[in-house]
């Protein structure tokens, strides 16, 4: 099998992406890999849901990193992944490894868990997108045994705050900005600031015994 180093925007390549599809049914993952084809099979064709990544740590994830709703590209590649072709990827990519966090220590998933909008362009998550979307998290943390810390990264993934909170209270919840090229490339100064979240989130899950 064709191996790949871990770099930004690798799902780029319909190879790197096969390799991906490949590990679907890994033991850490396949629980994620039902979760999401039984949600297919609950909402229908018209909600396009990503899978999860297998290069993250599935199962074993002490870290849940929830963001707004799936791109684009997570559609065109099928994943929810930190490998995605996109500069918002690319900047999570990078600010993980600039903070330490081992990838197989986390795992990737978003408040609305579909993508919404239209071919080329998602539009901005509304409340009644959250609301719809909310219900289903309480599932996937069912499937997180070794979950200490969720990380709420945009302001659309902050509403959810109090709902998570309510739903792990024994975990530690952290906000974070949203890695968006709109975000982190235009103020030098924001990129830093994610990065601080992210050291934050390290720190708290290396000091829990």
């Amino acid at each position: 099998m064709i191996s790949f180093v871990d770099v930004p925007k690798l799902l780029g390549s319909a190879p790197a992406t096969a390799v991906r599809h490949s590990g679907l049914n890994l033991p850490h993952i396949a629980p994620l890999t039902t979760f999401v084809e039984e949600l297919r099979a609950e909402r229908g064709e018209d909600y396009q849901i990503p899978y999860f990544d297998p290069w993250d740590g599935g199962i074993a994830a002490r870290i849940l990193f929830l963001l707004e709703a799936p791109g684009a590209k997570a559609v065109v590649s099928g994943f929810i992944s930190r490998n995605n072709p996109d500069e918002t990827a690319k900047n999570f990519h990078e600010l993980n490894f600039e903070a330490g966090i081992p990838r197989e220590d986390t795992v990737t998933w978003n408040i609305v868990p579909w993508y919404i909008g239209s071919e080329t362009r998602i539009r901005p998550a509304g409340k009644a997108d959250i609301r719809e979307g909310l219900p289903v998290l309480a599932h996937l943390l069912a499937l997180l045994p070794r979950l200490r810390a969720v990380v709420l990264i945009g302001g659309k993934a902050h509403q959810a705050e109090p709902h998570v909170r309510g739903l792990c209270p024994e975990h530690g919840v952290f906000l974070s900005p949203h890695p968006s090229p709109l975000f982190v490339n235009h103020v030098p100064e924001n990129r830093a600031k994610i990065l601080v979240a992210l050291q934050a989130v390290k720190t708290y899950v290396d000091g829990l015994v």
